[in-house]
């Protein structure tokens, strides 16, 4: 496993430094942020955390494309990336050792910074498809995402619960928006922070259906997946959509590895807690990521470095959760 390394501190006057030379012991000189495929929200709220991270903390940060939740899991827990972007439920599955993409790996290193927001589930298909609903997804060609991103998991799973048979397939979400306009695919099911920067584009500039579950459809998945909850898309997101749509959503929370220099995770958290307004400019979906909403998180221990900065600002963090 990668360790962090004691980092020389940068001789370049930086816009703002809270921590102390002394409080910067094992930090190291660049992070990695996992996010997911361009055009989706994880990759803009990523790569913009990593750019107030290196503004703010003298450390070079960059958001990485990848996979998405499933694959930033594991890139965190053995290493390869210092914070890795995750959606509660597979991150779960991870933490007991039922990642898709490490079967029998117990993620037990992975350490909870901040919540960000929640993602909800949305599909679109263009208007001249007919395909306007779930059941209308039979036996059509389908994206799902990036295989090991949140949409790739939980969609199939979504049609399994719901008697649905599609034929499916993998690609980001630009890519996918760009095959539905092309006809090479007949819908793109996904999952992300609101709005989805493809599903605006692709609605700015072509007459389509953006649709989700009907009540008896997501109380289905309600049922069968308890670590989903209800939630209503606001309307006015999209072109022709003024109206809010009810669906399901997971929670997001970023991680970082139990390794991580406890002053490093204080900072972080620190940062992303008490500058709402620089967050909001990343991506609007960060009107939720307030410590307000640290208990969303039930199960995953907190890094100690979030859990001095939570204490310090009146939050409660259970015993359980206050990891070591």
């Amino acid at each position: 496993m990668r360790h962090f390394t004691i980092a020389a501190m940068a001789a370049a006057t930086l816009l703002a430094v809270p921590a102390s030379a002394q409080d910067r012991e094992g930090w190291p000189t660049s992070l990695t942020i996992g996010t997911a495929s361009q055009g989706g929200t994880y990759f803009i709220y990523g790569t913009g955390l990593a750019g107030l991270i290196t503004e703010s903390l003298g450390v070079n940060a960059s958001g990485e494309v990848t996979g998405g939740p499933v694959q930033n899991a594991t890139l965190v827990e053995t290493g390869d990336h210092q914070i890795g972007l995750v959606t509660m439920g597979p991150a779960y599955e991870a933490w007991v050792g039922e990642s898709e993409l490490a079967p029998g790996v117990e993620h037990k290193s992975l350490r909870a910074l901040f919540p960000m927001y929640q993602t909800p589930f949305q599909a679109v298909a263009l208007k001249s498809s007919g395909i306007e609903s779930l059941a209308d997804l039979e036996g059509k060609r389908v994206s799902v995402g990036p295989a090991g991103g949140t949409a790739a998991t939980y969609w199939p799973r979504f049609f399994e619960i719901n008697g649905i048979t599609a034929d499916i397939s993998y690609s980001g979400a630009n890519d996918a928006v760009s095959q539905v306009k092309d006809g090479l695919i007949d819908a793109f099911a996904f999952a992300a922070g609101v709005p989805i920067a493809a599903f605006a584009q692709i609605a700015a500039e072509n007459p389509v259906n953006i649709f989700a579950f009907t009540g008896d459809e997501a109380a289905k998945i309600l049922e069968a997946r308890p670590e989903l909850s209800a939630f209503d898309i606001p309307g006015g997101l999209y072109e022709g959509y003024p109206d809010p749509q009810g669906t399901v959503s997971l929670w997001n929370f970023a991680v970082a590895h139990q390794e991580m220099p406890e002053s490093l995770a204080y900072e972080i958290t620190k940062l992303v807690m008490e500058n709402n307004d620089r967050m909001l400019a990343i991506h609007a979906t960060a009107a939720e990521t307030i410590a307000a909403n640290t208990d969303k998180n039930s199960f995953l221990p907190y890094h100690p470095g979030a859990v001095r900065y939570y204490e310090e600002a009146g939050i409660s963090i259970p015993d359980e959760l206050k990891g070591q």
